[in-house]
């Protein structure tokens, strides 16, 4: 499995345990960045190329980290074929996926510690889609819809 992964400045520590957790359980990882401790940078310039390589197929999945989450969240569902989901505990992961087929999770690091952050991610990897009546609502999410329930 290929999980690609941005953050900005709040996000780098989580960035790291993140990438350890997916190496240790034999995903394989691109990383957008940020990489450094430091300076203050602006969340969309690391969850623009993240959410466009999990759009693009070149991914299975995505995760983003930014202080609220929400900015990241809101910058990755600008493109059509992102689902980019705001979690902020296991339960919310679990339906993130079973639900609403989420493809990229959105993490707030204000707001969890390490142990939340990598259950949340595992909870989110290791979950199926449901499909049923969840695809169909799942189709009528993008803007310009042409789906026809009947």
């Amino acid at each position: 499995m290929l999980i690609a992964i941005g953050s900005d400045h709040t996000g780098v520590y989580y960035k790291s345990l993140i990438n350890n957790f997916l190496t240790k359980i034999g995903c394989k990882i691109k990383d957008f960045g940020l990489f450094e401790y430091g300076e203050k940078v602006d969340y969309p310039d690391f969850i623009h190329p993240t959410a466009e390589f999990v759009e693009k197929g070149k991914a299975d999945f995505g995760i983003i980290i930014c202080g609220s989450g929400n900015g990241a969240a809101m910058t990755a569902n600008k493109y059509e074929k992102i689902r980019a989901a705001l979690v902020w505990n296991k339960e919310v992961a679990f339906l993130a996926r079973k639900h609403n087929n989420a493809n990229i999770i959105s993490l707030p690091a204000r707001f969890l510690d390490k142990n939340e952050i990598l259950e949340i991610v595992d909870i989110f990897l290791k979950t199926n889609f449901e499909g049923g009546r969840h695809k169909i609502r799942i189709k009528k999410i993008p803007i310009n819809s042409k789906y026809n329930p009947q």
